[in-house]
């Protein structure tokens, strides 16, 4: 296992600190200290994977950390906060990860037995022990960096392979909720797109309980165990992240992006701003901008 990581790190070695492109398809690597706002988002389905340090992952009231013991699976589209620590011994933070493709892991799963485990009511994150054998298999996806030329041929397989490590240890049945249309994590999957896409409409619980095909009562212990967050707090989640999305960029001040958002109080946007990033809406933005600028100088 120590070879296998010693040899990752070297092909991940150049990475900076934001997502870096590998030139592999939905594989990135990221290494060093991370700006703290841009940990907090809305995270897409992925594996990962790391090899310095660790990672805290914070969705709801759940807090998981993971470092190059374990890995990191996260099933469903959530808004998280995230923290990055170097090693005990000073290297930086490094990490690589797999964005997850529905029909790629359904290619996968159509030939393969049902995975035990898995419940109607589980989350839709989780940590898993690292195996030789996953490990092997993202030295061969790392390698194709060096080796442009056959990505197109190979990252197919090595994409595969991981899949099916995964889907080999206790969370592989995250992988078949991800593929399976009729699953209970899907009809859940199908009311996030529908929040994230119209975060700024007002949120009717009963509505998406019915395009679920869940009972209200039913929707939200669902909803709650997927995500750690209700129905109502993933909406004011979403709608903060992109808040202060617009506020750094410069596209408005407090009160229009409040409202822009879908706040119908900026007193109540500017409360539960504060309360999740702490500082307000216009101090936040300020500092960010400010410490990025003090970095590029």
């Amino acid at each position: 296992m120590d070879a296998n990581l010693q040899e990752l790190r070297r092909l991940a070695a150049h990475a900076e600190n934001r997502r870096t492109d590998t030139g592999i398809p939905r594989v990135a690597m990221v290494q060093g200290s991370i700006p703290e706002h841009a940990l907090a988002a809305v995270y897409d389905p992925m594996i990962n994977l790391i090899l310095t340090g660790s990672k805290t992952m914070t969705v709801g009231d759940r807090t998981l950390r993971y470092d190059p013991a374990t890995y990191f699976v996260m099933s469903i589209d959530l808004p998280a906060v995230g923290a990055v620590h170097p090693a005990e011994t000073g290297e930086p933070y490094l990490a690589v990860s797999l964005t997850l493709e529905p029909t790629i892991v359904a290619g996968l799963l159509a030939d393969l037995p049902k995975p035990a485990g898995g419940e109607l009511y589980s989350p839709g994150f989780s940590i898993a022990p690292v195996t030789d054998e996953l490990l092997d298999a993202w030295v061969r996806m790392l390698r194709l960096m060096e080796r442009p030329g056959d990505i197109r041929a190979l990252a197919p397989a090595y994409e595969r392979e991981i899949l099916y490590r995964v889907f080999q240890g206790p969370h592989g049945w995250m992988l078949r909720d991800i593929a399976a249309p009729g699953t209970a994590l899907s009809r859940i999957g199908v009311t996030i797109q529908w929040i994230r896409e119209n975060f700024t409409k007002p949120l009717r619980v009963e509505a998406l309980a019915a395009m679920a095909s869940l009972s209200v009562s039913a929707f939200h212990r669902h909803f709650k165990a997927v995500t750690a967050l209700s129905p109502l707090q993933y909406q004011k989640r979403i709608r903060l992240l992109h808040a202060r999305s617009l506020l750094i960029a410069g596209e408005g001040n407090a009160t229009s992006v409040a409202f822009g958002v879908g706040y119908e109080s900026a007193t109540q946007f500017s409360r539960e701003y504060s309360r999740f990033f702490g500082l307000p809406p216009s101090r936040d933005s300020l500092e960010i901008v400010g410490r990025a600028r003090a970095v590029a100088a």
